[in-house]
């Protein structure tokens, strides 16, 4: 679908995504000759009441892998797919957002995720035929929220994501009506690197530590045990 009205603030970031370097995202690119499997997530854009924001799903708690992880929609692609097909059947798939709703615009550089050896592409999409998402799949997917940009600027909802056990720290926002949605990881590191290179929030290596919850970190050990893919903080270093 091409919209037929694109907002100012849409331009910058497709301009972003034309010029912005894997380094600025991420130390962790495909080798040369990898073998990784090929993965796309779609980091869609809308407005809302509180200006451009962003759709962005939690995994179910009782998953047996990556429990409440928040991500954007997104997974490996099927036989013949291409990296768009994947990234808006996923989207349709957990979120029930239609294909025929979303414009691609852009494309963020391929990163590489290596506990799982995946490479993700993150495909930029715009939804102006918007509504209210809503999981598509309740076993798996628990919540899905539009964030507006406005909060995640908001420094009181910026933290850091901290393992005292394992010794990383990766960038994290507070999200959901309550704010006690932790949004970290993978999915948060991309959000914080490309928001900063977008000029519309600061860096803030200052921002209060917070502990991942233990059933989100006994998802991780369960993921690493089963070679499923790893929500790392990898991408933020």
């Amino acid at each position: 679908m091409t919209s037929q009205h694109r907002p100012d603030w849409l331009h910058e970031v497709i301009a972003a995504s034309k010029t912005i370097t894997p380094d600025r995202i991420s130390s962790f690119t495909v080798p040369e000759g990898s073998n990784a499997r090929q993965s796309a997530v779609l980091m869609l854009f809308g407005e809302g009441a509180s200006g451009p924001d962003l759709v962005l799903t939690e995994r179910s708690h009782t998953m047996r892998s990556h429990p409440g992880q928040v991500s954007f929609p997104g997974g490996s692609l099927d036989e013949g797919e291409s990296i768009d097909q994947a990234a808006l059947r996923e989207a349709e798939e957990e979120a029930g957002i239609s294909p025929y709703d979303v414009e691609i615009v852009g494309h963020l550089p391929e990163l590489w995720l290596p506990p799982s050896n995946f490479a993700v592409t993150t495909v930029i999409g715009w939804w102006e035929q918007q509504h209210e998402p809503i999981p598509a799949s309740p076993d798996e997917v628990h919540a899905i929220y539009r964030v507006p940009i406005a909060e995640l600027r908001d420094p009181t909802h910026r933290i850091t994501v901290i393992s005292p056990s394992h010794g990383w720290r990766s960038p994290g926002f507070l999200i959901g009506p309550e704010k006690d949605v932790i949004l970290w990881g993978f999915t948060g590191g991309v959000v914080e690197r490309f928001l900063t290179y977008l000029g519309w929030i600061e860096p803030m290596p200052d921002a209060r530590e917070v502990e991942l919850p233990a059933y989100m970190l006994a998802g991780r050990e369960r993921a690493r045990g089963r070679d499923l893919p790893e929500v790392s903080p990898e991408v933020s270093e």
